[in-house]
């Protein structure tokens, strides 16, 4: 039996993290069909501190969007304007709407789960990052995902400047 979810896109949730770089599309949609608007769109900026409640969906993100049906076990693919030019991990997180719909929810509370991510890879004694020079980026949904509305979320962590304690510039 195929399980259907329908996955609202949070994509913006820390947008580039001085990473030069945005998540727009899904699946070849356009800018922003399924992902929230927010305050700072048209800004590479990112968020800095990562103990803010814009981490979650962005600076200001909107809390309505399009909703985009996708099967579990179906494959996200998300455009990225350039590409990513900085070195670090590549992480991808859903939450389920508590109340059924994704529309007029910020994201908030002990929901968000991790479905994956992309680290370094060393060979040779080298270190390297598999995300960086992407112009898409794609995430398996897990297959066992109950039915419902969920906010799917993309994050890149910029390591190009020295970390500070709140302060790791995440990318969504």
């Amino acid at each position: 039996m195929k399980i259907f979810s329908t996955i609202v896109l949070a994509v913006a949730a820390v947008q580039q993290a001085l990473a030069h770089y945005r998540f727009l599309g899904i699946n070849g949609s356009g800018d922003y069909d399924y992902i929230r608007l927010y305050q700072n769109y048209y800004s590479n900026g990112p968020i800095s501190n990562v103990t803010s409640t814009d981490i979650r969906c962005n600076l200001g993100a909107a809390t309505t969007t399009g909703t985009l049906t996708v099967a579990a076990g179906s494959t996200a693919t998300f455009s990225v304007y350039t590409s990513i030019g900085h070195p670090g991990p590549l992480l991808w997180y859903m939450a389920k709407a508590p109340s059924g719909t994704v529309n007029g929810w910020d994201g908030s509370g002990n929901v968000w789960f991790k479905i994956g991510q992309t680290g370094a890879t060393f060979s040779g004694g080298a270190m390297s990052w598999p995300s960086s020079g992407l112009t898409s980026v794609s995430i398996k949904i897990p297959s066992s995902l109950p039915s419902g509305e969920y906010l799917l979320r993309v994050e890149h962590i910029a390591l190009h400047v020295r970390p500070i304690l709140s302060s790791l510039q995440p990318s969504h």
